[in-house]
């Protein structure tokens, strides 16, 4: 205090006279000011005519800090002119300081008598936080003024609102207002009140630099449930700590707690606690699945704000997962017999499926000298040839987007034109003509059975037939059904084959025409086919590259008969 003097005489230059009056008067003021220097709890500070810091309180610390001054010092300018003018503004403005994170109200006050201004400070961290997102708190908030009216209420609190049957501007209840003294001065517990089938507990804050209370509600509705009937829920139940630490597991969740090796009170496993705490941060509420002494259980993780913690609701879905995996299998086995499409018709009531296509491309391969070849292997080897021959021709047919129809001994039956959903390969979108789908699978096929004759170290050759034509599809039978295809354009397929050329493919006109532009050919001439008579033929070649497509403008020349019969 008496540097503080002693710097004072100095600021007003050793005058006397007016200025030994004023001084003296200051100096009371200080002095009656400096009684209880650090009693309040709000902080206090005077300034000078010309702005110069000259008492501050212990309160004012993070408020010089702000200003940027010490005692003596001068508030900068633009910052003095502010207060100088909220201080002669009436009523008098408040001037907001930010230090920090926190933000101070000042009120200037002008004492003409000293010709300073006392500012006078209030923290309202809190309420700047709460007014600039007043509805956005997802839990019930309310505020009282001095009176105990309701002068503010959140979206989220319209249920504790509704329950009190009051509305904005009437007072609380005054059996309601009485506990939430009692809460405040802890002589009676937080009130707790119902409304909409929830229970919600009211908890106080009086906010006195403001002038009114802060009313924070918290849904207990589960918390209450939960501790009414805690061992009663026949699936399991488990609350976590957010460190990942086991503090309530229902006797139901002993199975889960025996996998997990998690006993109460100790940590779960990291990987679990990890998995737990990532689905707690999801908004819809993540699942998780664990495995117990043959159950399967499923793991609802959701997050309880009020309570800090994470409950974990179980479920033991054995019994729906092995239905998932024998549907799935059943299902698996349904494609294997029926196309996609035809089985989901059949799920939904179908009885009989039958359909006529204007334009299908059938294929048949058959096996050259398989009756030689049989009597040559033991009934395994030939299984196991056939096996690995069949299921490489499968995974061409899923490739190129055809459907195989069926295998009869050691043909195989395929055909394009059922399904349109051909996957996309190099060189081609996906979809696209599906006789020119079937020729590229015929090629392929080929190759692949020389791949696998060489490999097996024995001759397997193929014949293989094509046409392009109407046919009739459907599904027959009741035990060991089937999907199968009708008509000339099979028959005709299968004549292209079984009247063929050993590992070549031979088509008919119809298919020939679909395939000239972008496949090379061989004309066999005219084929005298059982039960058809002379047909020409070709022998398809390979796909030609775009720049050597031929531009047909005049018909094909007509082919010469050559002689074939029926093996």
């Amino acid at each position: 205090m008496g540097r503080f003097r002693s710097w004072l005489r100095s600021a007003l230059g050793g005058e006397r006279g007016g200025h030994d009056r004023r001084f003296a008067l200051l100096e009371r003021e200080i002095e009656a000011i400096n009684k209880f220097p650090d009693q309040n709890p709000n902080p206090v500070m005077r300034l000078d005519r010309d702005g110069h810091l000259l008492y501050a309180n212990r309160a004012s610390d993070p408020v010089i800090e702000a200003l940027g001054v010490r005692l003596g010092d001068s508030v900068a300018a633009e910052r003095w002119a502010e207060l100088a003018s909220a201080a002669d503004a009436s009523p008098r403005r408040v001037v907001e300081l930010e230090s920090g994170r926190r933000t101070f109200a000042l009120l200037p006050v002008r004492v003409p008598a000293l010709d300073v201004i006392n500012l006078y400070g209030t923290d309202i961290t809190a309420e700047k936080v709460v007014e600039r997102f007043p509805d956005r708190n997802p839990n019930p908030v309310m505020r009282i003024g001095e009176d105990w009216n309701l002068i503010y209420s959140n979206a989220a609190s319209a249920p504790i609102v509704r329950a009190l049957g009051i509305e904005l501007g009437d007072p609380i209840p005054a059996d309601i207002a009485g506990q939430l003294n009692g809460a405040l001065d802890g002589s009676a517990a937080a009130p707790e009140i119902q409304g909409d089938g929830r229970t919600y507990r009211l908890q106080a804050v009086v906010i006195p630099e403001a002038g009114f209370t802060n009313i924070y509600g918290t849904d207990v509705t589960a918390a209450k449930a939960l501790d009414k009937f805690p061992d009663r829920n026949p699936n399991p139940v488990l609350r976590v700590a957010r460190d990942g630490r086991l503090i309530y597991a229902n006797p139901a969740s002993a199975t889960i707690c025996r996998a997990l090796g998690a006993t109460v009170g100790a940590a779960l496993p990291a990987d679990f606690a990890e998995r737990v705490l990532a689905a707690a941060e999801t908004a819809s509420g993540e699942t998780l699945e664990i495995r117990g002494e043959e159950r399967i259980f499923e793991l609802l993780v959701v997050s309880v704000y009020e309570f800090d913690a994470i409950n974990v609701y179980g479920t033991d879905v054995t019994a729906a997962r092995e239905v998932e995996r024998a549907s799935a299998e059943n299902e698996r086995l349904l494609l294997n017999i029926l196309p996609a499409s035809i089985a989901d018709r059949l799920r939904r009531g179908e009885v009989v499926i039958a359909d006529r296509f204007d334009e299908m491309t059938v294929l048949f391969a058959d096996v050259v000298g398989f009756t030689q070849l049989s009597l040559e292997l033991s009934p395994v080897e030939i299984v196991e040839t056939l096996n690995a021959v069949f299921s490489a021709f499968d995974r061409l047919a899923d490739r190129h987007g055809l459907e195989k129809i069926k295998t009869i001994g050691d043909a195989y039956m395929v055909v394009g034109g059922l399904i349109d959903d051909a996957p996309a390969l190099p060189g081609r979108a996906a979809g696209g003509d599906h006789v020119q789908r079937v020729a590229e699978m015929g090629l392929e096929m080929l190759a692949e059975a020389g791949r696998l004759s060489h490999a097996a170290g024995r001759p397997l050759q193929f014949r293989v037939g094509m046409h392009t034509g109407p046919a009739v599809a459907g599904v027959i039978g009741i035990k060991k059904f089937i999907y199968d295809v009708w008509g000339d354009t099979v028959n005709t397929a299968s004549r292209m084959e079984s009247h063929g050329v050993p590992g070549r493919i031979q088509v008919t006109e119809a298919t020939y025409q679909r395939l000239r532009d972008t496949f090379a050919f061989e004309s066999r001439g005219l084929v005298d086919v059982k039960g058809k008579g002379p047909l020409p033929a070709y022998l398809l070649v390979g796909a030609l590259e775009p720049e050597a497509a031929p531009k047909h403008s005049a018909a094909a020349p007509r082919p010469q008969p050559v002689e074939a019969t029926d093996p």
